[in-house]
């Protein structure tokens, strides 16, 4: 009987040790530590063998493969992965239960299997008949997408061996498991040797490895976070519950930026494709609003308009409160002591509700100055202009700083029909265009507070 030995992994973040802990000493969360049962000898030959011994090449000599991306026929997805595929890479998709991981997995093998090379999707939750099902509905007919509902690691890969695709997408990484180690497919030994043997299969074949993993309740892909360092990009999907629009982002990508994001709408035929990202998330602004005002945000390269909303009420707590959806809570907290520092505001006895209209995440300092304002016309019961936009970034003194990229945030505020702009002086300097819009430029959070709500 072959020898076995037992080790404890994390499952936060795959730290091992040869004992249990009830902490783990590396990620410091209780109770993360699981017995991971390994065989003393692991056995590689399955992916190995079937390649010859790598050899050192000179750098000078290795050829550009990311200069040969292959394209998906899907833009949003294109533009988040930093302009199609790339050969021989590996990228992990996560995201809820019914996001649209599996739908959107389909439509690329429908865009990858018109290069002409065979797509290999497989299944490890559902059989052919009903990949097919959703296929028909989504109106993937690509002749060269071949459809797998296998579970076994080995034989995903001998079937990969003898079909030589140009992707092989797997759905989802939790439901592998590989004969060579004991446990039930989705413990963390099985599933961070399963990822890293397609992984390292599909880089030596020169295919790209699609693999769909699994969320928590707390957000992140279930099994170890070896498993995002596996890979070279992670996707993840987000939407909120009962509304069809999603947002994929890129939180690493070795061949592009981590901030693009692409948007698209849940239909009855799919994920479709947002053009107007600015026009959705502004879609359904009110005007005549207290405490409203939009903000030019940029991610990666796209200038998106996304609607700012602050509510200040009157508190009847000892501690006020301070929420926020869609902004970062510190944040808000440090522009509210500005305003009672700087600006004369007395928001001690007032709770700040600050929200992000349609789902949107800010993190650049930038909406420093849309959030300030936004709370400022709540407590003054103040309507901003519908037609008004602002950014900047605010310091601790009320000074209004120059922030990257302003002109992209100036062409996209005109393309939406916005008529003024509260921006930093220092970036209105700087402008080497001129804008249809009239701009107004502040140097301290009394002057665009004065700004703020003139007609």
């Amino acid at each position: 009987m072959a020898k076995v030995r037992v080790d404890y992994a994390c499952t936060s973040c795959g730290f091992t040790s040869p004992k249990w802990l009830g902490r783990c000493p590396d990620c410091g969360k209780w109770g993360s530590i699981v017995e991971e049962v390994a065989a003393a000898e692991p056995k590689y030959r399955v992916a190995v063998d079937a390649f010859p011994a790598s050899k050192p090449v000179r750098l000078t000599e290795v050829t550009d493969a990311a200069e040969t991306r292959a394209k998906s026929g899907i833009a949003e997805f294109d533009r988040v992965m930093g302009g199609g595929v790339v050969p021989s890479s590996a990228t992990l998709i996560g995201g809820d239960p019914g996001i649209g991981k599996s739908t959107i997995l389909l439509q690329v093998a429908k865009g990858l299997a018109r290069e002409g090379r065979p797509v290999l999707y497989v299944s490890g939750e559902e059989s052919e008949a009903q990949v097919k099902l959703r296929a028909a509905r989504l109106g993937v007919e690509e002749r060269e997408i071949f459809l797998l509902s296998e579970t076994s690691v080995e034989k995903v890969m001998a079937v990969a061996s003898e079909l030589s695709p140009s992707a092989l997408l797997v759905d989802s990484i939790q439901t592998m498991f590989t004969s060579d180690l004991p446990g039930a497919p989705g413990s963390v030994g099985q599933v961070r040797e399963c990822a890293g043997r397609l992984v390292f299969y599909g880089k030596k074949a020169g295919m790209s490895v699609f693999l769909v993993g699994h969320v928590t309740k707390e957000g992140t892909i279930a099994g170890p976070r070896v498993l995002e360092h596996l890979v070279d990009t992670v996707l993840y999907f987000e939407g909120e519950k009962g509304h069809p629009y999603r947002i994929l982002k890129a939180v690493k990508n070795r061949f592009g930026s981590t901030n693009e994001i692409g948007v698209f709408e849940m239909r009855a035929s799919g994920l479709a494709e947002v053009a107007d990202p600015s026009g959705l998330f502004l879609s359904e602004r009110s005007g005549d609003t207290s405490g409203a005002l939009v903000f030019p945000a940029i991610e990666g390269t796209r200038p998106l308009l996304v609607e700012v909303q602050a509510l200040a009420s009157q508190s009847f707590l000892a501690m006020p409160r301070r929420t926020t959806l869609g902004a970062d809570t510190n944040r808000v907290i440090l522009l509210c002591a500005i305003l009672e520092k700087k600006a004369g505001f007395s928001l001690y006895n007032q709770d700040i509700f600050v929200n992000v209209a349609g789902g949107f995440e800010l993190d650049e300092t930038a909406a420093d100055l849309a959030l300030l304002c936004a709370v400022a016309a709540s407590f003054k019961d103040q309507v901003i202009p519908a037609g008004t936009a602002a950014f900047g970034e605010v310091g601790l003194g009320g000074e209004v700083r120059a922030v990257p990229m302003a002109e992209p945030r100036l062409n996209e505020a005109a393309r939406m029909g916005f008529t003024r702009v509260i921006l930093p002086a220092s970036n209105a300097e700087r402008l080497s265009a001129k804008y249809p819009l009239t701009l107004v430029p502040v140097r301290h959070i009394k002057e665009a507070l004065a700004q703020a709500w003139k007609k």
